[in-house]
């Protein structure tokens, strides 16, 4: 059952996305795959963790080619798709740009178990967007969703990451690493995303739903 469920909620997920909310007024499902697949997707939103351990086999290109997929049919303003996006799994990259930042960061090269500058993750994901559209930081944001959730639900943890893109928007020595990722002219980078198979099983944090009201 469970690898049956990490099929479908890879193949499906974003299909998914779309279709567990009910479209009735009375709010009741309409059709055979909201009825079938609603479960599936919300237990797999629901038990989704930020993973800071990984275990050091890269993720397959298929496997992250599909994850790609389900990102780049997030919901995005008017269609403009006003993001672009890198996968980096080489490790002569990944390594490179970490001595630079250890270079600049003496101390945490004391942590035995720190690897590189990405949680130690085999597989990073570099998201960029197109300023000139004032809603592209939500697209990105929608984009990464969906690629962290698709991923889950094939046994890949994933973990937003904001500290590797600001050292490397500010240091001069990392301004070639950036460049290799080849965004297009006026292009930013605004966030990236280790993904990787987890060696950790943290426990959920707590949500304040106090903070959502519905408004008559």
């Amino acid at each position: 059952m469970k690898a049956l469920k990490g099929i479908i909620g890879g193949l499906c997920l974003c299909a998914a996305l779309g279709s567990c909310a009910p479209t009735a007024q009375n709010n009741e499902p309409t059709d055979t795959l909201t009825v079938d697949m609603a479960p599936i997707v919300k237990e797999n939103i629901m038990t989704r963790r930020s993973i800071r351990k990984y275990q050091p086999q890269a993720v397959g290109r298929d496997t992250m080619q599909t994850i790609l997929e389900c990102g780049i049919n997030a919901p995005n303003g008017q269609n403009k798709q006003s993001w672009e996006v890198r996968v980096v799994d080489n490790p002569e990259f990944i390594n490179g740009i970490t001595e630079v930042y250890k270079k600049a960061n003496p101390k945490v090269a004391e942590d035995p178990s720190f690897k590189n500058m990405f949680r130690n993750a085999p597989t990073v994901v570099f998201i960029a967007r197109d300023p000139s559209y004032d809603f592209s930081q939500i697209d990105c944001g929608l984009l990464s969703g969906n690629m962290m959730l698709s991923a889950w639900s094939m046994g890949i943890g994933s973990c937003c990451l904001g500290g590797p893109v600001r050292f490397m928007l500010t240091d001069k020595e990392a301004a070639p690493y950036l460049e290799k990722l080849g965004f297009s002219d006026g292009y930013e980078l605004t966030l990236c995303i280790a993904f990787g198979y987890p060696d950790e099983a943290p426990a959920a944090k707590p949500r304040d739903m106090g903070k959502v009201k519905f408004v008559d």
